[in-house]
């Protein structure tokens, strides 16, 4: 399957680095925010874990029980395994090649930590965990979470197989991604062989979220670095993507908000009182209890 036409393609403004920031033994980098992009509207944060071998009997990773309020997580578990619980009676285990979904809403806590078995065997491991806004309609929501293994993930074959897109939500070549969006967010992995050219359709009026995890590739004609988040321009209707050497991306697009944002830690509210509140609500246990 090729998505090839005739309509013009987006340009590249900016690239911007991710900056290597670690959590302790965990590796990670950081592209937003950044020193030279705040917020790609909707899209608020993004951590690149990893990669990295975790040797036997280690400490897993250190993401304890902790709140959020007002938007959604989503991370993607490249290699490795991470188990996932929180306030909302969710629990899952998700291996290689899933996801999770989180919708945190009004308000819950969580923890994303290694299983049992990894922390006693090690392995290899890389995630990336992206944060998407709600609109002020949607900041109090019910938390909700989905845990998806690799085989809930519907494929799209691209380019005749040089290409493989993993659809998490949206649709694309007749396929429908598993993740019904609350605000119609279209998410996806690329795998990309050397020679792969593609061309994804998204809507002018949408803000595409780019993220290179490794590999050599072009963008709309224009080199682009591994470990960069590429800002595109809103000229084109098309995302023109061709790989020199084997390459993963993470690409999403969405429809920008267009609200005020105050941003205090694990809470992304609208207006500083509603950071106020989110938390003394927190402080109060309004988000219920979690122990792991």
């Amino acid at each position: 399957m090729c998505f090839m036409t005739q309509s013009a393609h987006r340009t590249v403004r900016r690239q911007h680095a991710a900056v290597r920031d670690d959590i302790g033994e965990l590796i990670t980098r950081r592209p937003l925010p950044g020193t030279t992009l705040e917020q790609l509207d909707p899209f608020l944060f993004l951590n690149h874990h990893g990669p990295q071998h975790y040797p036997p009997n280690n400490r897993g990773l250190p993401f304890g029980p902790h709140p959020h309020r007002g938007f959604e997580t989503v991370t993607f578990i490249l290699e490795g395994s991470l188990a996932h619980a929180d306030s909302g009676d969710h629990q899952s285990v998700i291996e290689t090649g899933g996801v999770q979904w989180m919708t945190a809403g009004s308000g819950l806590v969580h923890a994303e930590v290694s299983p049992e078995a990894f922390k006693r065997d090690g392995g290899a491991l890389e995630i990336l965990q992206l944060w998407i806004n709600l609109p002020a309609r949607l900041k109090m929501v019910e938390p909700a979470y989905t845990g998806l293994q690799r085989d809930d993930i519907p494929k799209v074959e691209l380019d005749e197989g040089r290409a493989r897109l993993a659809l998490i939500a949206g649709a694309l070549g007749g396929e429908t991604g598993p993740i019904q969006s609350l605000t119609d967010v279209f998410m996806s992995t690329l795998a990309l062989s050397a020679g792969a050219r593609i061309a994804l359709p998204v809507p002018r009026e949408r803000t595409v979220f780019l993220y290179v995890v490794d590999g050599e590739v072009s963008v709309g004609g224009t080199a682009v670095n591994p470990h960069h988040l590429i800002e595109l321009e809103a000229d084109g209707d098309e995302v023109l993507i061709e790989a020199e050497l084997d390459a993963r991306l993470l690409f999403g697009h969405a429809s920008a908000l267009n609200e005020p944002m105050v941003s205090y830690g694990p809470f992304v509210m609208n207006t500083r009182e509603e950071i106020q509140q989110a938390v003394e609500d927190y402080q109060a246990g309004r988000f219920g209890g979690l122990e792991i």
